[in-house]
């Protein structure tokens, strides 16, 4: 059986919590496998719109097991208030359909307390992060101080590790001329969290072993976007994990091997929340109307997210370096009514045309995008589930973003809806 990994193109807030939920009645176990808390995906089922930051998309589908990995880095509280929030929209969740990676690092309250702090010392040169704490529990996890969910088993361990944490921690704030972490409160607030958390902690790895070997389908849910990525995104304006398809095999216990079919999920235009470089940003009329008309505000923080036309170069960057076979577009139906579309074909630099999106932060700075105008359309195509409802310039946009990108769509979603989404390829059948 073909497993299936889903990741962002962009920078993150393509509608991959739809398209993960779409596919998820195909698959038995969904898995989360890098990322936070700052990762949101909206879900509308019916009359119910479902908000998850943590839960994988599949825990809102009865009969499925849903996985979060030992590379997600998980703040205990904001998992449990996930939890029950569901609950009183009718998911069950239970350790039967939910488990946690035992060897997955928390985040803790003074990770979130010192992200807000290094960002107000920043000044203008803030990176734009949530604030809640995921970039400080990410350097705990390399720097190798991280408290990890097994460690609530054991409160001597938590203790002896709790003040090797604020042995750095503490040290940081009182530079920062902060208050420092109290101790006693810290590990107090961790054995008060532990029992509610640690009947979800299992050998994740193992779990999934066994149902590779029965046979059943694996879908690998991703958080934020290819160019938030650590290693291969607009560095230092990007998220602390590695968002790239090959984090699900080292995110989750798995082999690459394991690994069938990569789907990358990339809006009919571009958004960014925060700072960072934008070439193909729109500051006129067209970009507020794409904002309005996509309802471009962050699902976990409300921020308002900036929007420009779609820029091929970066999303077939993105598809080379993290071996994307096919995309799903979405939110098509955005252009509905526009005369004329602009696609980023290049970058021009000094004189230079450029064919990829640079590293270096000077030149990110100073390219301007390449545009190529395409014909828009009048006719809707919001809710199509066939190509045959789509007008011929839509299906003209598409096959262009194609040859651009030199991925094919392997499917396209005209809605927030879960049944308005057009398959041309089915990933699982690899």
């Amino acid at each position: 059986m073909a497993n299936v990994v889903v990741v962002g193109a962009q920078w993150g807030d393509e509608g991959k919590g739809k398209i993960v939920d779409w596919l998820s009645e195909r698959a038995e176990v969904v898995v989360r496998f890098q990322g936070g808390h700052n990762a949101g995906h909206t879900l509308v089922i019916g009359n119910i719109t479902y908000k998850l930051s943590l839960l994988p998309s599949g825990i809102v589908r009865p009969g499925k097991l849903s996985i979060i990995g030992n590379g997600v880095v998980v703040d205990p509280w904001a998992l449990l208030k996930e939890i029950e929030i569901l609950r009183g929209q009718g998911v069950a969740i239970s350790p039967q359909n939910l488990m946690l990676a035992e060897n997955a690092a928390l985040i803790l309250p003074l990770h979130s307390h010192i992200d807000k702090v290094r960002e107000e010392a920043r000044g203008k040169g803030k990176i734009g992060t949530t604030g809640r704490g995921i970039g400080p529990a990410y350097e705990d996890k390399v720097a190798r101080r991280a408290i990890r969910v097994c460690d609530l088993r054991n409160a001597e361990i938590l203790a002896a590790k709790v003040d090797d944490a604020l042995l750095h921690h503490n040290a940081l704030l009182r530079g920062l001329g902060v208050a420092e972490v109290n101790r006693d409160e810290l590990i107090a607030q961790l054995m008060e969290v532990a029992p509610k958390i640690l009947p979800y902690a299992a050998v994740v790895w193992e779990k999934l072993d066994e149902v590779r070997r029965a046979g059943k389908r694996i879908l690998f849910e991703g958080a934020q976007g290819a160019m938030l990525d650590v290693d291969h995104g607009t560095y230092p304006f990007v998220t602390s994990s590695n968002t790239l398809a090959g984090q699900a095999a080292v995110g989750s216990g798995m082999g690459p091997g394991a690994l069938s079919y990569v789907l990358g999920i990339t809006k009919a235009y571009t958004t960014r929340v925060g700072s960072g470089p934008f070439p193909s940003e729109l500051h006129d009329e067209i970009g507020e109307l794409i904002g309005q008309r996509g309802h471009e505000f962050g699902t976990v923080t409300g921020r308002k997210r900036r929007c420009g036309w779609f820029d091929a170069v970066m999303v077939r960057q993105a598809i080379k370096v993290g071996g994307i076979n096919g995309i799903a577009l979405t939110k098509l139906d955005v252009f509905d009514g526009l005369k004329e579309l602009k696609v980023c074909t290049g970058y021009r630099y000094k004189g230079e045309t450029l064919h990829h999106f640079p590293p270096a932060l000077d030149v990110q700075a100073g390219i301007e995008p390449i545009y190529e105008t395409l014909e828009g359309w009048s006719d809707s195509t919001r809710g199509a589930r066939s190509w045959a409802q789509l007008p011929a310039s839509a299906i003209k946009y598409i096959r262009r973003v194609e040859e651009l990108i030199e991925a094919p769509v392997a499917l396209f979603s005209t809605s927030p809806e879960r049944d308005d989404t057009v398959l041309v390829h089915d990933p699982f059948a690899d």
